[in-house]
C-alpha cells in the first residue's frame, strides 16, 4: 500500500511522454503552412487550459493573428470557465467559451474573427482585394476537438473524427462561408514537457494513447488530486469513503465496481479504467484541474 508521500513521490516518478514520428511530421507541415495562413484558431481543453497548450504553437505562429478556443466547457468546472475567459483576455489573447460537439458558442466566432484580423481586412481593401476569406489554422493537441469543431461549423461530416489521439494524419482546407477558410491540422505534442504535471494531465484527458501508459498509477495520480479539489464526487460517484491512501480508495472502487480476477482478488487495472473514462465522459461531474 502506498503511503501519502510515497503516492507525492510516484508522481515525480511518473513521465508521461508520447513523440511519434508523424507529430514531427505534423510540426514541419504546419511551419510550412504558415505563410498560407491569417489567424490560428487554438483550440485547449478546458479541463487543463494551460498544460493543453502547446507551446510549439506560439512558436511557429509567432506573429499571426490567435484565437484561443476554450473548447469541452461542458466537462469543465462553470466557475473556472468564466477565470479562465478573465485570464486569457488580460493577456491580451481573444478568448471564446465553445462546446464543439454541440456547437455551442460557435455563432460568436464568425464575427470574434473579423474583428482580430480588422487589420488584415483593411489593408487587403486597401490594395483593392476585396471579399477574401480570412484563411485560419485550426491547431492544438491529440483529442481536443479539431475535427468535431470543423464538423460543427461545415453542418456536414467534411473532416475524420474520432475519441482516439491521431485520427487526423493530413491537412484539409474547408471554405465555411465567403469570409472564412479553416485549415485543419493534426494533433501536435512537444517532445518533452518542462513540467512534468502537464504530461500527466494530458494523459488524464485522453490525448495520448493508453496502451503506452501505466493506467493503474495513471488512476492514482488523477484521485491525488480529486482528493483535493473534488473529494465528494467519487464518494458520491463510487459510494466509497476515501482511505488513508489513494491506493485504497481505488480499492474501494474495486469493489464497489465488482472489478475483481480469480475470486476474489481485485482487479485495480480495471477499476483504473473505469475512474478514467468516468472522468473523461464527465460522469464525475464538472471538473476543473487547473486555476487560472
Amino acid at each position: 500500500m502506498r503511503t501519502e508521500t510515497e503516492e507525492k513521490e510516484g508522481k515525480n516518478r511518473n513521465s508521461y511522454h508520447w513523440y511519434p514520428g508523424h507529430m514531427t511530421k505534423a510540426v514541419r507541415q504546419m511551419q510550412e503552412n504558415m505563410s498560407l495562413i491569417d489567424l490560428v484558431l487554438e483550440l485547449v481543453d478546458a479541463r487543463i487550459p494551460q498544460s493543453s497548450r502547446n507551446p510549439d504553437i506560439d512558436r511557429l505562429g509567432a506573429g499571426k493573428s490567435r484565437i484561443v478556443l476554450l473548447n469541452k466547457t461542458d466537462l469543465a468546472d462553470p466557475e473556472y470557465n468564466g477565470q479562465w475567459v478573465s485570464f486569457f483576455r488580460g493577456k491580451g489573447i481573444s478568448v471564446l467559451e465553445i462546446n464543439s460537439k454541440t456547437g455551442a458558442g460557435l455563432k460568436a466566432l464568425n464575427g470574434l474573427v473579423q474583428e482580430v484580423c480588422s487589420e488584415k481586412i483593411k489593408r487587403d481593401r486597401s490594395r483593392g482585394i476585396v471579399n477574401r476569406p480570412v484563411r485560419a489554422m485550426v491547431a492544438g493537441i491529440p483529442n481536443v476537438g479539431k475535427s468535431t469543431l470543423i464538423n460543427s461549423l461545415a453542418g456536414r461530416a467534411c473532416t475524420r473524427t474520432g475519441n482516439k489521439p491521431g485520427v487526423t494524419k493530413g491537412k484539409q482546407w474547408i471554405r465555411l462561408n465567403k469570409s472564412l477558410e479553416l485549415l485543419d491540422t493534426p494533433g501536435i505534442l512537444w517532445p518533452r514537457f518542462e513540467d512534468a504535471a502537464a504530461g500527466m494531465k494530458l494523459a488524464f484527458i485522453g490525448s495520448m494513447n493508453d496502451e503506452i501508459i501505466p493506467v493503474e498509477e495513471l488512476a492514482l495520480d488523477l484521485l491525488a488530486i480529486l482528493k483535493e479539489q473534488y473529494p465528494d464526487s467519487v464518494k458520491k460517484r463510487y459510494q466509497v469513503d476515501w482511505g488513508d491512501g489513494v491506493t485504497e480508495t481505488l480499492e474501494a472502487i474495486a469493489r464497489s465496481r465488482g472489478c475483481l480476477i480469480r475470486g476474489e482478488n481485485l482487479d485495480l487495472r480495471k477499476a483504473a479504467g473505469i475512474l478514467l473514462d468516468d472522468f473523461r465522459a464527465g460522469r464525475l461531474g464538472r471538473m476543473t484541474l487547473e486555476r487560472p
